[in-house]
């Protein structure tokens, strides 16, 4: 090695480290400071506010128990799949924020003002979930299953997905699936191979609701790291049984930290009898931008922009919706929680997606109120054309395109030729036999 090639691999490496450096600062910053730790003692007090909202879950871990009972359990690695049945208190809509997980600022918990754990039921054996399952069933017997992200506790998922239940008004039985993280942001790697550790006991579990004659219809919701462990037991499901469980027919991905190679791949082998997808994605998302540059700086899955080719061409080929979250503002200073902090995007999952619905279909008009979501916005070369109106959400979905044909192709042939070539990142996608 010359003396100019390793003075220039020292600067390369210099530049690295400042950027980890820069990076891990940012998402310190962002991280849950000064809370407390450890919320998942019953509180006796959550049973009897006035006003308070209960929102019972059924919680599937591949985590290790915790010595602490407060918090339940830990970051490492199971030996098994441990079930629960978990009941959360919502303080009253006059002291809450919609979007927001209000955690408490001192134990015990105030139930007036904060989140609360009300009960934790261990579930021993089969026929206990199964019975938890039939009495929380409503009328449209759906269940969602909700797979949390990277550097998360078990009780940061818990609480989480009960302020998605809960803001989504969602009419289905509430299951989070939470995975061995150790909720530390130098442990990406630790966390990226649990999810693979827990592929297999995901997929047993989503067979087993499959499996089961009182549930009709299966919504999986990931985010994030999350969503390579659901797309990974999806595809291993698939593979097993020749398809995917005819009852699991949305798959919501928000935020996906996935290469976008390795879901054309996913898709391809889960093949075109599959769900349907709705991906969050957002160009500011300063978490994926993380990811992207440990990731060999391959374009990740939530960070793409869907109104510019390749991804354009290739989602709609496959009837994906894609959700641009880009404009909308949130309180999350890394951008990579829009999806369950915007009043708006939480209520279509309730209203819609969690009910066996995509966002945009033909009854669904330009006039008709989604939030503040607008339909079919087409971006390249920094240049935004839309069907309506500039708005911080924009829907990219193909049946919008059918419906609006002679508006959107006003808009499309504005927007004239498409952004250079980006390779072929999603050719998989675009294959016909899809």
């Amino acid at each position: 090695m010359t003396a100019t090639n390793g003075g220039s691999n020292f600067r390369c490496l210099e530049r690295t480290a400042r950027v980890v450096a820069v990076l891990a600062l940012t998402l310190l910053v962002a991280s849950c400071g000064g809370r407390p730790i450890g919320v998942m003692t019953p509180e006796a007090a959550a049973e009897t506010v006035p006003g308070a909202s209960k929102v019972n879950l059924l919680v599937a871990t591949t985590r290790a128990p915790a010595e602490n009972p407060a918090v339940l359990f830990s970051g490492e690695r199971g030996t098994g799949l441990a079930i629960s049945a978990v009941t959360i208190s919502i303080p009253p809509e006059s002291h809450r924020t919609v979007g927001q997980v209000q955690w408490p600022k001192k134990l015990p918990a105030d139930p007036r003002t904060s989140f609360t754990t009300v009960s934790v039921k261990p579930m021993l054996t089969a026929p206990q979930a199964q019975e938890w399952m039939h009495g929380s069933l409503r009328k449209g017997h759906r269940v969602m299953v909700f797979v949390h992200g990277f550097n998360n506790r078990y009780e940061d998922a818990v609480y989480r997905f009960a302020q998605i239940v809960h803001d989504s008004k969602a009419d289905v039985a509430p299951v989070i699936f939470t995975w061995p993280s150790r909720a530390s942001i130098f442990d990406y790697n630790y966390d990226k191979e649990s999810t693979n550790f827990s592929r297999d006991s995901l997929e047993e579990l989503l067979k087993s609701l499959a499996d089961d004659p009182s549930v009709e219809e299966i919504t999986v919701m990931a985010h994030s790291m999350g969503t390579w462990l659901a797309m990974e037991s999806l595809r291993q499901m698939a593979i097993r049984d020749k398809r995917v469980a005819a009852k699991i027919g949305n798959v919501i991905l928000a935020a996906p930290d996935l290469d976008v190679d390795v879901f054309g791949r996913q898709l391809a082998e889960i093949g075109p009898q599959g769900p349907h997808f709705t991906i969050f994605t957002s160009q500011d998302d300063r978490a994926l931008l993380v990811s992207r540059r440990i990731s060999g700086n391959v374009d990740r899955l939530g960070q793409i922009d869907p109104g510019a080719e390749p991804y354009r061409s290739a989602l709609e080929r496959l009837g994906i919706t894609v959700i641009d979250l880009t404009k909308m503002k949130s309180g999350d200073s890394l951008n990579h929680g829009k999806f369950a902090e915007s009043p708006e995007v939480v209520q279509l999952i309730g209203t819609r997606l969690a009910a066996g619905q995509t966002v945009t279909d033909s009854d669904v008009g330009l006039g008709e109120a989604l939030g503040s979501v607008a339909i079919g916005a087409a971006n390249t070369v920094g240049q935004a054309a839309s069907v309506a109106v500039s708005t911080p959400i924009a829907v990219f979905d193909a049946n919008t395109r059918r419906n609006y044909g002679g508006q959107w192709q006003r808009v499309t042939g504005s927007v004239g030729a498409t952004v250079g070539s980006f390779g072929a990142p999603l050719e998989l996608l675009t294959n016909e036999n899809r």
